[in-house]
């Protein structure tokens, strides 16, 4: 069952309010968790809304792009998987993702410090981010 697609506006409202506290911890560096500092609810909104934005941008199903325990994906084209676990696996937790997405984390950078998982030849945003300009 497909889920219902988020509202723009509302998804935008989300992800900018999820960035800004995000870009605030990064600048004090007071390393407390974007989880912890974040209503759940609006950041479950902003990791669904940019996870929608780029099963738009890069429809297909060749790689899932998970970020748990919000939500997962599938995009970008090419041969897709039809049971078990995909080929192609993406999995990072939500302050990355929304880092990634925003523009504010290249995939090399996050690849490199190990905040991205990627398993799969085809397991590679770097063409497809970021998801949410501005």
């Amino acid at each position: 069952m497909a889920r219902a697609r988020i509202d723009d506006e509302l998804g935008r409202a989300a992800f900018a309010t999820v960035r800004a506290i995000a870009a605030g911890h990064a600048a004090s560096g007071d390393g407390l968790g974007l989880a912890a500092s974040v209503d759940r609810t609006t950041l479950a909104l902003a990791v669904r809304y940019s996870l929608q934005l780029l099963a738009e941008q890069a429809p297909g199903g060749t790689v899932e792009v998970r970020v748990p325990p919000y939500a997962a994906v599938q995009c970008v084209e090419g041969p897709r998987h039809t049971r078990g676990t995909p080929p192609n696996v993406i999995e990072t937790d939500a302050a990355t993702w929304i880092a990634l997405a925003g523009g504010d984390l290249s995939w090399d950078d996050a690849r490199a410090a190990g905040r991205v998982h990627a398993s799969g030849q085809r397991a590679d945003l770097t063409g497809h981010l970021p998801v949410i300009e501005g």
